[in-house]
């Protein structure tokens, strides 16, 4: 390729620094517009609202607590937005192309946001075209363009054609010569980039869904509070601080944080075991999965020919059939057949003569041939397909049936055949002695069955599909224990004999690329299915399927697409996603039901204490506070230890919705009994009311995140480290600071112990009301 100049490393430099990186770069919000539109968020414009009704009311010092509190929630708000920044820019790193491109008068590769105009770049099958460039040589070259105009189907192109950014060679290869990089290209941002999707998971629309409830309820009990209070003639502007502060403790305002932060550490998690989240969303699909349809070589296999037996015919021995192959077979890595043939000669001794003459096999040959010299005699080697290594030779009625048994037996278990023959009295490919038959295989991964059984115990179904011959397949799945039966592609055809065999099957071979898409289409009718590719012919599966992985050794264009990159081999870190999909899901599921009961709780109290003593039984600042504490342990919810599900996740709304009520019912009924016992039996004044109720409220709402976190019995399964330091440190938060009299009027310290005490008793009617549950959830279930 020296008739292309490239370009030198200086004179790229140069250029790199007129046009920037080969990368669209996101416009970073400077700290003013970050704080301007956190600013007109509802929740920062209901707490200002808050913070001046005060000042208008002549409340200055809640004014400046709220607005302290405002300052304070915006800062968390900064940090966790520069951690997520991070962390996609640390995914990018992980999914930045290679690629190889002429530099300083040689082929390097090189990181595609470093190439530049003018740069000369190779084109393989596969490859994304990482800049717009034009072609300057083509062979049987055809690019898919459907990222950019829509159309599937691949386009062929020429010298002078313009390849786009973004697109991916289909077939064929060619070398380019960019033209444009960067925000310069065609198709702008690529393929590659790490795309902001707003394809949501089921959980996630699931809880937004219960946000958009909360809040409607919400604001629903404070209208007609507020059109209650109003009648009675109390000032509206008080009324209207109330209502501001109920809505900003009754709505789950830190939802967005724990949805991001819960999901980002299962991504950080995962990253650690050589996977790459692309689509974040997916991980909480992938929790969901109950189908896995899984490629057989790389994933199931380790893609790596190796001789596994010889039969020798004639009285050769092994090691003479070995030596007559790696004379045959160049030493070459490029070509796993010989590889194969050329480790297993060495590891028993074998050598090689002294080569006269050699022709390489090919398609049309089926065959390589190698002429050697020994004591002065010439003789020649033949190595290939058996049946036409079988034409070759000369046999007897004996030797013939043993070889015609030897290579049907191998094919029915699944072993693909080389043959060797070998004529000592000439160099003519004619009548030539058989000397042995080779049986090539690649082997199971030594992870494989681990993680078959471990799908199978967790509720997965796995089900092979590979283009490989049928009988290859039989073996791979008797192997791996798949159980059923492996069908041929010609199954597909008969649309009802396919859909009464598909549950059972253990797989399909000698499948199609359209096969492939035809099974995930079918298959995500009734089943959550994953599926694993490696070639652009996976691209429509891949993308149809609920998760989508691209496999190690997958082509560029398929990592683009997929949901999950994996960046090791084999089917084993697909485990490792999927225990830490489904941590995700138990914890989204698990703050979902605690969200809900507290909300209910405050909402439900406050309520019916405001109907009957026409007032709320807190502070507008009591109630700020009271939001934010309690943000700290649902945000360590993140954070928190769950064991791994043995199935599937699956909201069941009714359960959830059951368990969460009696939490709520328990929480109301606690916080009305202790109101009216202080009201009405202790005759406590108002303001110390106030107190003991702020500091319940916090205490006891906490106390719930410690049954609501486990189906199992609280004390058997506590949360993590963090969940728990979160859950103590702001309890005692609120203990000092209705003790000392900060944000409250002071208590003694017998009524602290009082609260604490009760709070736990009630904790532990809680948790009566979950095993309730979990047993009427347990019948519901036998029944069905």
């Amino acid at each position: 390729m020296s008739k292309f100049q490239g370009l030198t490393s200086k004179k790229a430099g140069e250029l790199l620094n007129q046009f920037g990186r080969n990368i669209i770069e996101e416009k970073k919000k400077n700290v003013l517009k970050k704080l301007i539109r956190w600013i007109f968020s509802p929740v920062s414009l209901m707490l200002l609202a808050t913070a001046f009704l005060s000042l208008y009311l002549g409340k200055t010092a809640d004014f400046w607590i709220i607005i302290f509190l405002f300052l304070s929630n915006f800062a968390i708000s900064v940090w966790h937005e520069r951690k997520a920044d991070k962390s996609i820019e640390k995914l990018q790193q992980q999914l930045t192309l290679r690629v190889r491109a002429f530099r300083d008068g040689a082929w390097q590769i090189i990181d595609s946001i470093l190439l530049v105009p003018d740069d000369i770049v190779e084109l393989k099958i596969g490859a994304v075209v990482p800049a717009d460039a034009t072609i300057v040589e083509a062979k049987n070259l055809s690019i898919n363009e459907s990222v950019l105009t829509g159309e599937s189907l691949p386009k062929q192109k020429e010298i002078n054609d313009v390849a786009y950014s973004g697109s991916f060679v289909t077939t064929g290869n060619a070398i380019a010569k960019i033209k444009a990089t960067g925000k310069n290209t065609y198709f702008g941002k690529t393929v590659m980039s790490i795309e902001k999707t707003t394809r949501r998971s089921s959980l996630e629309k699931d809880i937004i869904s219960i946000s958009k409830l909360i809040s409607i309820v919400s604001i629903v009990v404070i209208v007609l509070l507020t059109i209650f209070l109003v009648a009675l003639h109390s000032p509206w502007s008080e009324v209207a601080v109330l209502d501001l502060s109920l809505l900003i403790a009754g709505v789950p305002v830190a939802l967005p944080t724990v949805m991001s932060l819960i999901i980002s550490i299962g991504v950080f998690e995962l990253s650690k075991k050589n996977v790459v989240v692309r689509r974040l969303a997916s991980l909480e699909d992938l929790a969901n999965v109950n189908m896995l349809l899984s490629d057989k070589t790389g994933t199931l296999t380790e893609n790596k020919i190796h001789v596994e037996r010889t039969v020798a015919f004639g009285n050769y021995s092994e090691k003479e059939i070995l030596s007559m192959a790696l004379n045959a077979a160049p030493d070459s890595e490029n070509n796993p057949i010989d590889f194969a043939v050329t480790e297993k000669a060495k590891q028993i001794g074998a050598v090689s003569g002294k080569k006269v003459d050699f022709i390489p096999g090919d398609s049309e040959r089926k065959r390589s041939t190698v002429i050697i010299e020994s004591d002065g005699k010439k003789q020649i080697i033949s190595l290939g397909a058996s049946q036409i290594i079988e034409t070759l030779c000369h046999f007897d009625v004996e030797t013939k049936k043993k070889f015609d048994e030897e290579v049907l037996k191998s094919a029915k278990d699944g072993y693909r055949v080389l043959a060797i023959s070998i004529n000592h009295n000439g160099v003519e490919e004619k009548n030539m002695e058989l000397a042995g038959i080779l049986l090539l295989a690649d082997r199971l991964r030594e992870d494989a069955s681990e993680t078959i059984q471990f799908m199978n115990d967790n509720g997965i179904g796995v089900k092979m599909v590979t283009g490989d011959n049928i009988e290859i397949s039989k073996k791979i799945a008797s192997e791996l224990k798949l159980g059923g039966q492996i069908y041929g592609r010609e199954i597909l055809d008969n649309k009802d004999e396919f859909e009464k065999i598909f549950p059972e099957a253990s797989g399909f071979a000698e499948v199609l690329p359209k096969d492939k898409y035809t099974l995930v289409e079918f298959a995500r009718e009734k089943y959550s299915v994953a599926v694993t590719g490696d070639g652009v012919n996976d691209l429509p599966a891949v993308k149809v399927a609920d998760v989508g992985f691209a496999v190690s050794n997958a082509v560029d264009a398929l990592k683009s697409s997929a949901d999950i990159v994996l960046l090791s081999n084999g089917i084993a870190v697909i485990k490792n996603a999927i225990i830490e999909a489904r941590k995700v899901f138990i914890r989204l599921y698990n703050y979902s039901i605690y969200r809900i009961s507290e909300s209910f709780r405050i909402i439900i109290t406050i309520a019916v204490i405001g109907l009957i003593y026409k007032t709320y039984p807190l502070t507008p600042v009591q109630l700020i506070a009271l939001a934010l504490l309690n943000d700290a342990p649902i945000i360590s919810l993140a954070f928190d230890k769950v064991k791994n599900s043995l199935k599937p996740g699956k909201i069941n709304p009714k359960d959830r919705f059951v368990l969460s009520g009696l939490f709520g019912l328990v929480g109301v009924a606690n916080s009305l009994i202790l109101f009216f016992l202080m009201i009405n039996v202790f005759h406590l004044s108002w303001s110390v009311i106030q107190t003991v109720f702020f500091l319940k409220l916090t205490v006891s709402g906490h106390m719930l995140v410690y049954v609501a976190h486990t189906r199992e019995r609280w004390f058997k399964f506590l949360p993590s480290k963090q969940v728990i330091w979160a859950t103590l440190l702001t309890q005692a938060i609120a203990t000092a600071l209705a003790f000392f009299g900060i944000l409250t009027t002071p208590i003694s310290f017998s009524l602290i112990i009082i609260v604490w005490v009760w709070s736990f008793f009630w904790m532990q009617i809680s948790e009566l009301m979950k095993i309730l549950q979990n047993k009427i959830a347990n019948h519901s279930l036998r029944q069905s």
